[in-house]
């Protein structure tokens, strides 16, 4: 089916001759310079996707977290306009909550639910794992897209390790399950881990699990291979920057242009401190002999408010990680252990949740206020300027915007074919 690109009446004419000319010349190249054009003509097309306006729509390894520890936050049905308004096709929430689950039904946006920590328990027992998948997950498939079941959140800390024992039973359970309801083949199973079970994190090719964690590690690993999901992780480097700024330069942890560190054992060069963090855990994981798991982080963000102490929580900072962060998950990174692999990433969180314990950044980590509305300019002109509360969201990247972006870059492309055909023939 031919493609009609509509152009201004007056520029028809000169465009339809450029494009003759250009035609003549492609017919009469030679091979090697029909390979330099090609390369040439690739660049292009990325320049203009990436000036279209409309970055964020081609994303797919990016998602957000939907947290709901708030007594304010809009109904489910204009969260997701506001996913919309991100382009973000995928989230994640911290409980399996119908009104959530119903709302999101052929939305196509696919949901990572959670098991509550004090429900694992309950789920060393098969047939109420059964019951749990019966009554939490089945009613809402295939409309609602759940594509994954994390059992548990953090279960292993500094602070508490009384939950770890009780997540490869549970884990198990679940995904028995689902094998026993037909499900297996769409909804993964996993348990995102904080970076407090690595012992050694730096270099990161010296990373490695703390002894206490390494036989439940090593229990988890096998599981994945065998189920074929990837083992997630929170990755904050807002933590150790606070913890540590004096040391720790600014823009390495924002994914500004910065010196960065080389692996001395590697020699391979991170320029981000996440990178770092996510390869520590490859890394950790094939010395227990499991090369090939993917590491996806679950979690991952910066405050935009903080107590006094709390260095760095500010909305400047809050917008430069995450706008950098979306624009790296755009060029379709991987990390330096694993360059070809496109990372997948969920930022934490959607909203500012003003019911969370803890200090003043803990409830600040949203890219919205709980009214809609942007808790800082993130500087994409995608965004959304509506609040939650609107009936339908209005980009700024309008139809008529999309239209004129379009011929802009249809003309450019096709002068500066003219003009590299010209030079090269």
């Amino acid at each position: 089916m031919p493609i009609y690109i509509p152009l201004n009446t007056s520029l028809k004419t000169q465009n339809l001759h450029n494009l003759s000319s250009s035609l003549f010349l492609f017919l009469n190249m030679t091979p090697r310079t029909f390979t330099r054009l090609s390369n040439l003509i690739h660049i292009f097309l990325l320049l203009s996707l990436v000036f279209s306006g409309n970055i964020l729509e081609r994303v797919t390894s990016l998602g957000i977290n939907y947290g709901q520890v708030g007594n304010n936050l809009p109904s489910p049905d204009k969260v997701i306009n506001l996913l919309r308004s991100l382009r973000i096709t995928k989230t994640r929430i911290y409980d399996t909550n119908p009104q959530i689950l119903s709302a999101f039904a052929n939305s196509n946006i696919e949901i990572i639910v959670t098991i509550e920590n004090q429900v694992l328990p309950l789920l060393q027992d098969p047939q109420q794992a059964i019951q749990w998948v019966n009554s939490r997950i089945r009613p809402y498939v295939p409309a609602t897209r759940i594509t994954g079941i994390m059992v548990g959140n953090e279960l292993f800390t500094d602070d508490d390790s009384s939950l770890i024992g009780y997540m490869m039973p549970a884990m198990i359970n679940i995904h028995k399950a689902l094998v026993q309801l037909g499900l297996d083949r769409y909804i993964q199973v996993s348990s995102p881990s904080s970076l407090a079970v690595l012992g050694e994190s730096y270099p990161p090719s010296a990373g490695s699990f703390k002894p206490e964690v390494s036989s439940v590690m090593q229990q988890l690993l096998e599981f994945l291979e065998a189920t074929k999901s990837p083992f997630w992780i929170n990755a904050y480097p807002y933590f150790a920057y606070k913890d540590n700024p004096q040391e720790i330069p600014i823009d390495y942890v924002l994914f500004n242009r910065n010196i960065g560190m080389t692996d001395p054992n590697t020699r391979l060069h991170y320029d981000n401190m996440m990178y770092a963090q996510v390869d520590a855990v490859a890394f950790a994981a094939a010395k227990l002999g499991y090369r090939n798991i993917e590491v996806r982080v679950a979690e991952t963000g910066w405050p935009s408010k903080g107590d006094v102490g709390e260095i760095g929580a500010s909305p400047m900072n809050a917008a430069t990680y995450n706008r950098n962060l979306m624009m790296r998950q755009f060029a379709g990174e991987g990390t330096p252990a694993r360059r070809n692999a496109r990372l997948d990433v969920y930022i934490f969180a959607l909203f500012n949740e003003d019911m969370k314990p803890g200090p003043t950044s803990e409830k600040n980590y949203g890219i919205f206020r709980p009214d809609g509305s942007l808790a800082y300019n993130l500087g994409f002109s995608t965004m959304s300027t509506t609040t939650a509360n609107s009936e339908s969201v209005t980009y700024s990247s309008s139809a008529t915007k999309a239209k004129r972006s379009l011929e802009y870059w249809t003309i450019l492309i096709l002068a500066m074919v003219q003009v590299v055909m010209l030079r090269l023939l």
